[in-house]
């Protein structure tokens, strides 16, 4: 038989030999690519384990852990809870309440804020106006003030005519310790936040004829839209302060210590029992003009019984002679400062019970 070209050790194509040959070849073949794959596929995993993409992949056993997306400073803001506190008449008190309670608990309602109010009679130090305050996040605090505002400068435009003055005020009640963050350094915040809003904005000087108040008035003056930017604009820079809200927890505090009428000795009225100790001061508070008939009373009987039994003396500036930017009556009330209270509480008193006519 000849010898194929390809080498003499070759059998031919027929032969067991020759199959068993092609057999083996195959078989080791198939050997090769077997391991040839499992290498690939350990050099794949390992290829991807190394990959920056493979840090957020996980097994299906553990859930991928994702980051929360990063919070805007804007939301933390609208979200933080917080309060603000302002003053209201004693007949607006009762327009914010409404017939119930109906009023106050649809403002609520609809800002999802609470709305507290001083009890009647219980009045900010040197005013007749009782306290609002408002808490919640601080988009619902907006809304309720906003709904509050509107309804009392509607009632406004409603008693004095379409021709009346879309410029209303609003008189804030601020911690002394937070006044400064309002002001800025050299008044730079406050003028900010005047060119922002277009309202006028003033801040009373603190008044340290009241033994233990530690409030200021932010008093607010323009239109709706105006007065609302500004209370915006004040309450983000309130909230910034960590120790505003320690305020929240006893709003009328002072309401109830500078109104109550426990004068007398054991709370029984009578004239009121200087202590030796205390000095004269003189504190002078504003009266609505039409309500100092009232203070005064027939032949000035009031006034001369508020001054009786509080031991202070009281003294009501002529006509004419306003308490500035208002068309309030000054009284001049000097004695103690016990005295002082009792007489200013006796006062108020007398303008709420003309209020609720």
């Amino acid at each position: 038989m000849k010898n194929n070209i390809k080498g003499e050790n070759c059998w031919p194509r027929g032969g067991n030999k020759y199959k068993e040959a092609v057999f083996t070849a195959k078989l080791r073949l198939r050997k090769h690519i077997a391991i040839d794959k499992k290498r690939a596929r350990h050099l794949h995993q390992i290829s991807f384990m190394e990959s920056p993409e493979s840090a957020y992949v996980s097994s299906p056993e553990v859930p991928p852990k994702r980051s929360s997306p990063p919070r805007s400073p804007t939301s933390d803001f609208m979200e933080k809870s917080t309060y603000i506190r302002f003053l209201v008449s004693n007949a607006a008190a009762g327009s914010v309440i409404g017939k119930g309670g109906s009023t106050i608990n649809d403002f609520q309602s609809q800002s999802g804020a609470r709305i507290q109010l001083s009890r009647n009679h219980e009045f900010f130090p040197g005013t007749s106006d009782r306290i609002i305050m408002i808490s919640g996040a601080t988009n619902e605090i907006i809304k309720a003030m906003e709904l509050i505002l509107a309804k009392l400068l509607s009632e406004m435009h409603t008693e004095d005519g379409d021709e009346a003055d879309p410029r209303s005020k609003v008189r804030l009640i601020v911690p002394n310790s937070s006044c400064g963050g309002i002001i800025g350094k050299g008044g730079s915040t406050i003028k900010s936040f005047i060119e922002d809003s277009q309202a006028s904005i003033k801040i009373s000087p603190q008044d340290n004829n009241y033994l233990g108040l530690t409030d200021r008035l932010v008093t607010l003056m323009g239109s709706l839209e105006e007065q609302m930017r500004a209370i915006d604009l004040i309450l983000s820079k309130l909230t910034e302060d960590p120790h505003y809200t320690q305020f929240m927890n006893a709003p009328f505090s002072y309401a109830a210590a500078y109104n109550s009428m426990n004068y007398g000795p054991n709370g029984a009225g009578g004239k009121f029992q200087n202590n030796k100790e205390d000095r004269s001061n003189s504190v002078t508070i504003g009266v609505a003009d039409e309500h100092i008939g009232l203070v005064v009373g027939r032949g000035g009987r009031n006034i001369m019984d508020i001054s009786q039994a509080s031991g202070a003396r009281i003294k009501i500036s002529d006509r004419g002679d306003f308490m500035s930017g208002t068309t309030d009556r000054k009284v001049t009330i000097t004695g103690s400062q016990r005295a002082i209270r009792a007489a200013e509480s006796m006062i108020m008193q007398k303008v709420a019970s003309a209020s609720e006519r």
